[in-house]
């Protein structure tokens, strides 16, 4: 506590502040890595007028008032104010789509990584390059919006993710870590930038526009981590907090992704190290020593934030479903004068899980809150089906939730895994999904039929992962890799939780894997006649 304190009065913590879909989170750490504070603030997205977005004013209120809270946790807990930082980073959801015209006004509203709309341009692409592009990358946002014909692609001057557009409105600088830049146009590894040929044939696809600009020219300049990012301006501290205490000049780390942030707070950054984050959608890494075979339309190529190839099985959606039906069962505690803590049901109810029937007892759900590209749906419609013989209780109904918030992703994985060959030493999971200690754990081993470490920090999630590609930025030694910062500077000793795969869990999760493929046809008759 003491060591901590003189910390934060001289200035020499830093902090992580991550943007994700449901919460925006502030993690304070010392010098050490450790958490010593933190704040969170509670939003959604909106589905307006086809779109998947947040406001600009929800943006920056959500990040005002997360750092407010961590700033109010700080003062209860140490009895000081935070003045200085050693480093500050910022990190949020991959991808998506937000455009500037010259004077800084945003020309649409934010289009959000969930949006499936882009199927003709992501197509047109990975034609193109012979690379896949999936949808939700900001090139085939801006394509689709250009073969759309919508008429604000002319005005274009800049066009960012969510990370960089926060980052660059409180430093003055349009950079972007190399992870979080791979979502957005493929990375040439060599360069560790956008691949030149790849930004060549975009601009002579589109020549005959007659745009004023080239791609190079309005997308941001592509840093790894450790890179000098810029500092925290006077306007920025200000915009960032709004009590006026925090002073300019902190250097910022090039803000990265989810995918990221994901793998620094994981020690997953390493060849032959890999990651799952499971949360409101979920995504499954593996840092990959050579290129995959062929083009899959499943498996999406991203770096580290140190520019390693990594592979990326995403899907849009995991625990929303889920979490929905624990509200029912909340709601109906509460119906009967219960006062039921939420923490405890889903204790109560992810552990009934395990006692279900290994391949479900016949129950199947989709939980396609939004549309799903791995398996070729563009909405989604929430489905929960039975046969009249089927084993139908409550054991078997959260696994088969459980279950099914894994299986896009089950069904990306096995390519890289299996049919590929990709070797992946440790897997680490992480996100809220594995907050229940040992259930999603067990779930996710039966899914790929490997070993699954989850740490004791797993909770903390991309906010931490950021807070500590800022502290290597400020902290490392001259050469030091950020593997080896890690490994040796915040992760030594520590090894986490592991859990081997049981061969009847395997089998069961098969057999459902099969039934659920099979049941595709249903989810699309409910996306097709559920208007």
């Amino acid at each position: 506590m003491s060591k901590t304190r003189d910390a934060i009065i001289n200035g020499k913590a830093v902090l992580g502040i991550e943007l994700g879909s449901t919460r925006i989170k502030s993690v304070l750490i010392g010098e050490d890595g450790v958490p010593a504070a933190s704040g969170a603030h509670d939003w959604e997205n909106r589905f307006e007028d086809g779109i998947w977005t947040y406001a600009l004013e929800d943006i920056w209120g959500g990040l005002q008032d997360s750092y407010t809270k961590m700033a109010e946790d700080v003062k209860a807990t140490y009895g000081v104010e935070i003045t200085s930082l050693a480093a500050i980073g910022f990190s949020a959801m991959m991808h998506g789509y937000m455009v500037f015209d010259k004077s800084g006004q945003l020309l649409v509203p934010f289009r959000t990584w969930r949006n499936t709309m882009t199927e003709q341009a992501g197509r047109q692409l990975t034609d193109l390059f012979q690379y896949h592009i999936p949808q939700r990358w900001s090139i085939a946002h801006l394509y689709q919006a250009i073969l759309n014909g919508e008429a604000h692609t002319s005005k274009i001057d800049y066009l960012v993710t969510l990370a960089g557009y926060i980052h660059w409105q409180l430093t003055g600088q349009k950079v972007l870590g190399i992870g979080e830049a791979s979502g957005m146009f493929p990375i040439d590894i060599q360069t560790k930038d956008y691949n030149r040929r790849m930004t060549e044939q975009f601009d002579a696809c589109i020549a005959d526009r007659g745009f004023s600009w080239k791609l190079r020219d309005i997308m941001p300049k592509v840093l790894v981590a450790g890179d000098d990012a810029g500092t925290l301006t006077q306007e920025g501290a200000k915009r960032l907090d709004i009590s006026g205490k925090l002073q300019a000049g902190i250097p910022v780390c090039p803000p990265e992704g989810d995918a990221g942030t994901g793998m620094a707070a994981t020690n997953s950054v390493a060849v032959r190290t890999g990651n799952v984050s499971a949360g409101t959608s979920v995504f499954g890494m593996v840092v990959m020593e050579k290129e995959l075979s062929k083009v899959y339309e499943e498996i999406d190529l991203v770096t580290t934030p140190d520019g390693n190839l990594a592979g990326m099985v995403h899907c849009n959606n995991c625990t929303s479903d889920l979490n929905a039906w624990v509200n029912l069962f909340q709601e109906f505690a509460e119906s009967l004068g219960m006062n039921a803590d939420r923490n405890r049901l889903f204790d109560v109810l992810y552990h009934k899980a395990l006692e279900g029937d290994k391949d479900c007892g016949g129950l199947l759900a989709y939980n396609y809150l939004s549309g799903e590209h791995v398996t070729g749906f563009e909405t989604g419609r929430p489905l929960f089906v039975r046969k009249p013989d089927s084993s139908f209780n409550l054991a078997n109904f959260m696994r088969v939730h459980l279950m099914a918030s894994l299986s896009v992703l089950k069904t990306g994985l096995d390519l890289m895994l299996k049919e590929e060959g990709v070797k992946a030493d440790r897997i680490c999971g992480h996100g809220g999904l594995f907050k229940t200690k040992g259930v999603g754990q067990s779930i996710l081993a039966a899914a790929i039929d490997a070993p699954v470490f989850v740490m004791e920090t797993a909770g903390e999630g991309g906010a931490w992962g950021i807070a500590l590609l800022a502290s290597y930025m400020v902290h490392k030694a001259e050469g030091e890799s950020l593997d080896d910062y890690l490994n040796h500077k915040v992760f030594a000793g520590q090894e986490g939780t592991r859990i081997d795969p049981d061969p009847a869990d395997v089998k069961g999760f098969d057999e459902f894997l099969a039934v659920y493929t099979a049941g595709l046809p249903i989810e699309r008759a409910a996306a097709d006649h559920l208007k």
